[in-house]
């Protein structure tokens, strides 16, 4: 069963849902089929989680059930013990075999939203999203290293929503998601730290809208 859902308590981040979302199901009463490492837990598929400092308005979950069940009977099951702030937006069943959102997510789009003007400098205006061709990121590690990395390939598509607000739909290159904060501190001319610390460019707020799949024809579609 594949459900989407998201947060609606106002919290910034939710750094526990994992262990939230195992304590719903194991109290749902739902005939969960177990986990291959630990027994006495579900067998879930949950994610790509949003990252540090990043928001979601869809977040995706896949519960592996032993027994037939009706969308809305699980839907009733799961909100009968949910979190505080947990809603579900979509729920589906889906064949067995079907991959998982994390290996099913070809792109993802995002809002970032702020004051842009505090962060342009000569020459550069909104309207460069819809013309960014070679985007190179600088990283800079705790001792002072600098290196550069072209990121142009990740970036699938870029346009001004409003002129506090701009979209971004990125891809994976090679297997990996890069942050969208570096596609915006490309733009913006800013060094990123390289490493495990958050990237975070200050002011602006990031959202993760949707993830896609894409079809045999080449077209995305949201999941």
């Amino acid at each position: 069963m594949r459900i989407v859902f998201r947060w609606n308590d106002g919290q910034a981040e939710h750094p526990h849902t994992l262990r939230a979302i195992k304590r719903m199901v194991l109290d749902s009463g739902l005939p969960y089929e177990p986990s291959k490492f630990v027994s006495s837990l579900p067998r879930l598929a949950y994610g790509p989680a949003p990252a540090k400092g990043q928001r979601a308005e869809r977040e995706y979950l896949d519960i592996y059930l032993l027994e037939n069940r009706n969308a809305e009977e699980v839907r009733d099951a799961l909100l009968q013990v949910a979190p505080e702030g947990f809603e579900i937006l979509q729920l589906t069943r889906v064949p067995y075999p079907l991959p998982s959102v994390q290996n099913l997510a070809v792109a993802a789009e995002y809002r970032v939203k702020g004051d842009f003007t505090q962060f342009i400098s000569s020459g550069r205006k909104l309207e460069d999203w819809n013309s960014m061709g070679d985007l190179t990121v600088t990283l800079r590690n705790e001792k002072g290293v600098v290196c550069k990395r072209t990121i142009t390939p990740g970036l699938l598509a870029a346009r001004v929503c409003a002129p506090d607000e701009v979209a971004l739909t990125i891809g994976p290159v090679n297997g990996q998601w890069q942050p969208p904060q570096w596609f915006i501190a490309a733009w913006l001319g800013q060094e990123v730290p390289a490493g495990e610390e958050p990237v975070t460019v200050a002011g602006l707020v990031f959202i993760r809208k949707s993830f896609y799949w894409r079809d045999s024809q080449g077209e995305l579609h949201p999941i």
